[in-house]
């Protein structure tokens, strides 16, 4: 078997039907080194077995997925939007503990759509900053790192006001870069015709918490969420995107993550096996 790069991490909606044993261990048999968590298989089993799980696993831990969506108006559905923000940043921490040396609390935050029969685009991305002011004390004192993750536009309606690298970086410009940064992910931010300066420029600005790789290849489905493809199967350009980002001096794990009905039907060892063999042959070329 082909050596596996040891900066891939898997992300576990790669994997989405695997519950969190079988996750991480498929990951560390294939011989990846670095795994991305969702909150939801976490609190199947509790927040104090996962991180006896991940610590068990030898695995690095790479990001939490995700918090966000607070886009709403004042009121009591955004204090609790807010306040399970807040138990995020709390799992981001104890998992980034667990993890084996190198984990970083990275706690991506995808920011919510357009609140029902709103119009307000603008309104909307400005309460994704106050959110994230509000939180950054948090985030700070547990030492996570919020991760602005900016989505394709054709999710800015229902999902992600922000839409390219440059909005989540003129957000998280307010903060201290330890503590509010951005993700970088091939499949939301591959079109932009500044990508490549708005890699520099988070780079320059110390920014970069999380870089994501996936491919995109049209037709879309029906449902687009779930339009991704393994590195290599669709029009990417891996290899100056990452060449870009590697250029900012970034050292951390690289994250596989993948919606795809088809895939997920898979054995989640076989997907971990391809996901590990795509990047070695789309990525792995173009790292340091």
């Amino acid at each position: 078997m082909t050596a596996v790069d040891p900066r891939l991490s898997i992300n576990q909606a790669t994997i989405k039907y695997a519950d969190l044993a079988t996750a991480l261990r498929v990951t560390a048999e294939a011989g990846v080194q670095g795994i991305g968590l969702w909150r939801e298989p976490v609190h199947e089993v509790g927040l104090d077995e996962a991180a006896r799980m991940l610590a068990g696993s030898g695995l690095r831990f790479t990001t939490h997925c995700r918090g966000g969506f607070f886009t709403l108006p004042e009121g009591p559905e955004r204090v609790a939007a807010l306040d399970d923000n807040r138990r995020a940043i709390e799992e981001t921490a104890t998992l980034a503990a667990a993890g084996a040396e190198g984990s970083t609390a990275v706690l991506v935050l995808v920011a919510g759509g357009l609140p029902e029969g709103s119009r307000d685009l603008v309104g909307a991305r400005e309460r994704v900053r106050d959110a994230i002011g509000v939180l950054s004390a948090d985030a700070a004192a547990a030492g996570v790192t919020l991760a602005i993750e900016p989505l394709h536009p054709m999710f800015g309606s229902d999902r992600c006001v922000v839409s390219t690298l440059g909005q989540a970086l003129d957000i998280a410009a307010d903060f201290d870069p330890a503590v509010v940064g951005a993700a970088v992910d091939t499949f939301h931010i591959w079109w932009d015709p500044q990508v490549l300066d708005q890699i520099a420029r988070a780079g320059r600005e110390g920014r970069i918490a999380t870089y994501q790789v996936c491919d995109w290849k049209t037709p879309l489905p029906a449902d687009v969420l779930l339009s991704r493809h393994y590195p290599g199967d669709g029009v990417i350009d891996f290899g100056s995107l990452t060449r870009a980002v590697m250029a900012t001096g970034y050292d951390r794990d690289i994250e596989v993550e993948i919606f795809n009905a088809d895939i997920w039907a898979q054995d989640p060892a076989a997907v971990v096996q391809r996901t590990a063999a795509s990047f070695g042959e789309a990525v792995s070329p173009h790292l340091p």
